[in-house]
């Protein structure tokens, strides 16, 4: 099973920007979507290959939101997580299949001035929280745009972004929390001294000279790890300030025809 995660920056930008070419090309089983920015009715793509789609948008329009497309019938799906102020801004959904959930999010930036920080960090504890219940009943993978480079690794520039949104000690802690609480950052997992990002700034022309970071993810619990075969970023792929990242996963999930 084949599965795609990408922050697309505006759903209907980026399809005009070569989406469908990347999605009919990967030919994932599912694919993950955040920062959709649309609507049930402003969204027109409606790929036949992938019968089973949803969407969760921001109460606010233009605003963060998720989106999910699979080829499998998942056995249910949870449009947020029960916290309010998060699911309003429609950040996660999540698919539960025959032997694992998969959970799709957008996390909270924490904006340059760091003014949405204490709001970060409650939804860190929560979502966390969430996952950690999800764990206990079956495996659990989940992808999206984390809004933190973890290590010193997955960003270009360490020293002059140190304190800033994303690169926090507070945001960093929270992703060590979150492995330590049972979850594998499955690319360093494969890949633990490869170096590639999955975001560029628009300034400065950040992608020509791949000064990046990598923000998004697929972390997989502790006791699911062993159905994971490999992890993919595909930074070779333009059409957001994001590039879509990948997990390949041994999995009993069917597709409905």
């Amino acid at each position: 099973m084949k599965i795609v995660s990408w922050n697309v920056a505006g759903f209907r930008a980026c399809l005009k920007k070569g989406f469908a070419d990347f999605f009919n090309a990967v030919d994932a089983d599912v694919f993950c979507i955040q920062e959709s920015k649309l609507t049930e009715e402003q969204n027109e793509f409606h790929p036949a290959s992938h019968p089973y789609e949803y969407l969760f948008p921001a109460r606010k329009k233009g605003y963060s939101g998720t989106l999910v497309y699979s080829k499998a019938k998942p056995l249910s799906v949870a449009r947020g997580y029960g916290e309010e102020e998060y699911d309003s801004e429609g950040r996660s959904i999540t698919l539960e299949f025959e032997d694992f959930y998969l959970v799709t999010v957008y996390v909270p930036n924490a904006k340059n001035d760091l003014s949405r920080i204490p709001s970060r960090m409650r939804f860190e504890d929560t979502f966390r929280e969430y996952l950690c219940g999800l764990a206990r009943k079956k495996g659990v993978v989940v992808c999206g745009d984390m809004n933190v480079a973890h290590e010193e690794i997955d960003i270009k520039n360490v020293r002059p972004n140190i304190g800033k949104a994303g690169f926090t000690y507070e945001e960093r802690g929270k992703m060590t929390e979150l492995l330590s609480a049972g979850f594998t950052d499955t690319y360093r997992h494969f890949y633990p001294d490869r170096v590639q990002y999955t975001w560029w700034s628009y300034m400065g022309n950040a992608r020509a000279n791949n000064t990046g970071w990598r923000i998004d993810y697929f972390l997989a619990s502790n006791g699911f790890l062993g159905n994971v075969s490999d992890a993919v970023i595909y930074d070779d792929v333009m059409g957001s300030d994001h590039c879509p990242v990948g997990l390949t996963v041994n999995s009993c999930a069917k597709v409905m025809t």
